[in-house]
């Protein structure tokens, strides 16, 4: 007899969603209109006056510090949406399992009937008996296993196979029912970690809104201050990188004479980097292309929890980087600093991932020379920058 069972309704993969995300985010520009409300409206008569230098770096240094917990916020959104989204494709797969096995287990149970109503009009079998054998409680295979001492042959199998799908159907659907009950904790976890997020960026919002054109002024000068010391240090530390790398260089020549002249043959595939061997081109390759794709998406948007295509942040970008050259890298920063080989700040080569903070909450894609493309905050943009404007946790080599 055909099947006419109503098809169910999938639970989307990001269920959570409510439609199309609006990026939250703001233009650079309002980086330089901070507002003192919240401090002078609290300011005792020592305190430094609105539009001091003191006052102003003490607002930048607050609202750096709400971008650094909202990044934090946003690698937690990130893990627990990453979550949601596994959990939902496991139910929406459990629950295929049970419709399937629920067709079985009424195949079987009309199979069963069919023997059961026979015995039942010769008196073979009174309606209790098989009552028991059609119901759906598993608490009662011991009493139907019972019944089946008296039958044989096609019957027997009958019950065997009814008693297999009602055990299979009724586990599967405890296991659908535990796995949902997860993924709509998992989903109140999502819900509370967006307005982490958002919290955090309406207060810097909040400090970014009212300042006076002097205060904005000083302001843009901290900030353009602040770049050139970064970028100092970022030349200071490609000209020690540029040495370390001719050091090993001669280094490396000086013993190849040593390895005699059956080994120069293999000496001319090293190449102008620091490693070796057919790996090392593979690597390079992959690198190459991580970055190609990276420079391809400067100037686009930073919005918190985005992976592409018009739209990043920071761990998504380098994610999306890596995936273009063909090596797959997980969705935090906390995964992605795990995946790869460690490497010194010295020995960082084109295509390594460098973190930031001590909770590793910021990531960049290194590019040589102490530079980095990275989705820096809310209200930026894909951009090239110093690797040293923030303290560097580690770096890893992805491969």
């Amino acid at each position: 007899m055909a099947s006419h069972r109503k098809p169910r309704t999938r639970i989307p993969t990001y269920a959570s969603s409510t439609g199309r995300r609006t990026a939250v985010g703001f233009t650079t520009a309002a980086l330089a209109s901070v507002t003192l409300l919240s401090q002078t409206a609290n300011a005792a008569p020592g305190d430094p006056k609105p539009g001091t230098t003191q006052s102003i770096e003490a607002v930048k240094e607050k609202v750096d510090s709400l971008y650094h917990q909202a990044e934090t916020a946003t690698q937690h959104y990130n893990s627990a949406k990453e979550r949601s989204e596994q959990q939902a494709t496991k139910v929406n797969r459990l629950l295929d399992k049970v419709a399937e096995n629920t067709e079985k287990l009424n195949e079987a149970r009309r199979t069963l009937g069919t023997y059961a109503a026979a015995q039942y009009r010769d008196g073979g079998m009174t309606s209790s008996a098989a009552s028991l054998l059609f119901s759906n409680d598993p608490q009662d295979l011991f009493d139907q296993s019972h019944l089946m001492s008296r039958m044989a042959g096609s019957q027997k199998r009958a019950v065997d196979d009814f008693q297999t799908q009602a055990a299979k159907a009724a586990k599967e659907r405890r296991e659908a029912a535990q796995s949902l009950a997860s993924l709509t904790e998992t989903q109140r976890e999502l819900k509370t970690k967006k307005k982490s997020v958002q919290d955090k960026l309406t207060q810097a919002r909040q400090l970014l809104a009212n300042l006076t054109a002097k205060e904005k002024a000083r302001l843009a000068a901290i900030e353009k201050k602040k770049d050139e010391e970064a970028r100092r240090k970022a030349a200071e530390l490609a000209e020690k990188q540029r040495e370390a790398a001719a050091k090993e260089k001669q280094r490396q020549e000086q013993e190849q004479p040593s390895s005699g002249a059956s080994s120069s043959g293999s000496g001319s595939s090293t190449g102008s980097g620091s490693s070796t061997g057919s790996g090392s081109t593979t690597t390079g390759t992959k690198a190459a292309k991580a970055i190609d794709f990276a420079e391809s998406q400067l100037g686009k948007p930073y919005v918190w929890g985005a992976t592409g295509p018009n739209s990043y942040d920071c761990s998504g970008l380098t994610q999306a980087a890596w995936k273009a050259a063909g090596v797959s890298l997980p969705r935090t920063t906390w995964d992605q600093v795990k995946a790869g080989t460690r490497v010194s700040t010295s020995e960082l080569i084109p295509g390594d991932l460098v973190f930031f903070y001590d909770d590793i909450s910021h990531v960049g894609l290194y590019i040589g020379d102490g530079m980095m493309i990275h989705a820096p905050k809310p209200g930026d943009v894909v951009k090239k920058a110093p690797i040293t404007e923030m303290p560097i946790y580690g770096s890893v080599r992805p491969a």
